[in-house]
């Protein structure tokens, strides 16, 4: 599990800059850079949306990787220590990017 800070704010999931969704995917198998990936869980946030009080921000969670080529990916499971997820302004996941990725 990483360390995950994400930058998205209007994504259903992000409270105080972490996730509550318990884990993700980030997409972009044949990424060569960081704009080549994107968080496929992204939920773009509707103003009015309820909110479970359930939900809580966790500043650790488990990500799940398709960017085969990224130096923290094994087994389609992300190694990382820390993950930024950025994409402020975002309506759709291709406009977020895993941040941390690094070609082999």
């Amino acid at each position: 599990m990483a360390e995950l800070k994400c930058g998205v704010t209007n994504c259903s999931y992000n409270q105080e800059d972490c996730c509550c969704k318990g884990d993700i995917m980030v997409g972009g198998s044949h990424a060569c850079n960081c704009g080549d990936t994107c968080c496929e869980s992204f939920s773009q946030r509707r103003e009015g949306a309820y909110v479970s009080s359930l939900d809580h921000p966790c500043r650790t969670i488990s990500i799940d990787c398709e960017a085969e080529k990224c130096v923290y990916n094994s087994n389609y499971k992300c190694h990382a220590e820390h993950v930024d997820i950025s994409g402020r302004g975002a309506d759709n996941c291709r406009q977020t990017e895993c941040a941390t990725f690094r070609e082999e």
